[in-house]
């Protein structure tokens, strides 16, 4: 039976799904204009630190004031309504609670969220894939240990990337590559938050006046998020990673299958079963036309001269050989479609994208020179972009996460372009995220 089915049966028998949504802003609040109009899901509670900006989220995608009112969350699983506060703990802990969609981006304090779900008997949606980046592998262990279900988030292009790899898997297709488009160009690593909206090409004024975060933005634009994304699609499909990080090749959706073939083959693989990301923008910044900038790709090979003859008799856009065929969706839509992970979570029990090894990491690289008492500002910030690393050469230089280079002061001189080490920074081991990175280093040997 589809999920949409099954939801449709829980709402006809008045058993719904109820969800806990941590995290109210942009991306919560797509996944907010579409529960309404999902059957059999009840957003019974949603925690922010800002409950009144919550609630302003609420108007914005279009919720009466009334449906958010209730006094509490018991009140709120009675009347079918929402309940908003910032008590993060009463909402996870809540017995009647099935599922938690983690959603603040704030890495540290999603492990937090996450272990403390998982404690509680909750199946957790990681829309934070940031916190993924860095512990993913472990906490997929840990809710397995607890007996519920850990999930990428649909709608972001990590899942959305690990969907189409399994398509190609079931069909019997050998992955060559899979991956992401992104707007990229060499120098952009070391844009800040003062430089980001000239790459954007806006201005300062339309940012603000559009209420766009900076630093956030930043974040994709420096190739820290494409590094996080990719190192979560590593670690869900198993496939290897660049050893000397993410190459952007630049092109259109027809070039995809001739970039995505190993270096023998013409293409910019190292070898067949890697991440990358294309770039939509030529070396001289001139953007591509029919790009993948917003989409995701996954590339496949004809293994027989009867799969590759099947492919030209459909007209399947392969390279040269005939053999690389790319499939891709053009656009995602981020938060309006949690719905799909939230539902197979709790419907199926099965993780829209998952770790289940430890390929990748992304460690924190200096955009200057870093000296003595700079405190780290984490991605998109000012002193530090992601750099995607095979886990083992992490491990080995003792590589600080990107996910940890939050507020965290720097003890030794490190030079731009230096990935970060553990030595060179004095962080809070105090922290479940700290600790929790460290067991996985003691507990999980990262794999070729």
């Amino acid at each position: 039976m589809s999920l949409h089915r099954q939801l449709q049966q829980r709402a006809a028998e008045g058993r719904p799904v109820r969800v806990g949504l941590i995290g109210a802003g942009k991306f919560g609040s797509m996944y907010l204009a579409q529960v309404p109009r999902t059957p059999g899901v009840h957003l019974a509670g949603i925690a922010d630190l800002s409950p009144d900006g919550a609630r302003a989220n609420l108007a914005r995608v279009g919720w009466p004031a009334e449906r958010s009112a209730a006094r509490s969350l018991d009140d709120a699983l009675a009347q079918g309504t929402t309940h908003v506060g910032d008590d993060w703990q009463a909402l996870v802990r809540h017995p009647a609670i099935d599922v938690v969609v983690e959603c603040t981006g704030h890495p540290i304090a999603a492990v937090d969220h996450c272990l403390e779900a998982f404690a509680h008997g909750k199946h957790v949606v990681n829309v934070t894939v940031e916190a993924d980046a860095f512990c993913g592998p472990l906490l997929a262990r840990k809710a397995a240990e607890a007996g519920v279900v850990y999930s990428m988030a649909f709608g972001d292009q990590p899942a959305m990337i690990c969907d189409l790899v399994d398509w190609a898997r079931t069909c019997g297709f050998p992955v060559v590559a899979a991956g992401r488009g992104h707007k990229w160009l060499p120098h952009f690593c070391d844009s800040t938050p003062e430089t980001v909206w000239g790459h954007y090409g806006l201005t300062p004024e339309q940012a603000a006046r559009g209420g766009l975060n900076p630093k956030m933005f930043n974040s994709f634009l420096d190739g820290s998020k494409p590094a996080i994304e990719s190192t979560a699609v590593a670690n869900a499909t198993g496939l290897a990673v660049p050893a000397e990080g993410l190459r952007y090749p630049p092109g259109s959706i027809a070039d995809i299958p001739y970039l995505t073939r190993p270096r023998a083959e013409g293409g910019v693989l190292d070898k067949k079963g890697m991440v990358e990301v294309i770039s939509s923008l030529r070396p001289d910044g001139t953007p591509i036309d029919y790009d993948i900038r917003m989409g995701v790709w996954v590339t496949v090979e004809a293994e027989t001269d009867y799969i590759k003859h099947c492919f030209e008799e459909y007209n399947a856009h392969t390279d040269d050989t005939g053999r690389y065929f790319s499939l891709y969706k053009r656009w995602h839509l981020i938060g309006l479609e949690v719905g799909m992970s939230v539902a197979s979570v709790a419907l199926r029990r099965e993780a829209t994208g998952v770790a289940t090894g430890w390929h990748a990491d992304v460690v924190a690289t200096a955009k200057r020179d870093l000296k003595p008492g700079d405190l780290l500002d984490g991605e998109g910030g000012y002193t530090v972009w992601g750099k995607l690393q095979p886990a083992t050469r992490s491990v080995h230089m003792g590589g600080l996460p990107l996910g940890l280079a939050h507020d965290v002061k720097v003890i030794r001189p490190v030079a731009r372009g230096t990935c970060l080490t553990w030595a060179d920074v004095a962080i809070d081991t105090h922290t479940p995220a700290y600790r929790i990175r460290r067991e996985m280093e003691t507990a999980l040997s990262p794999a070729d």
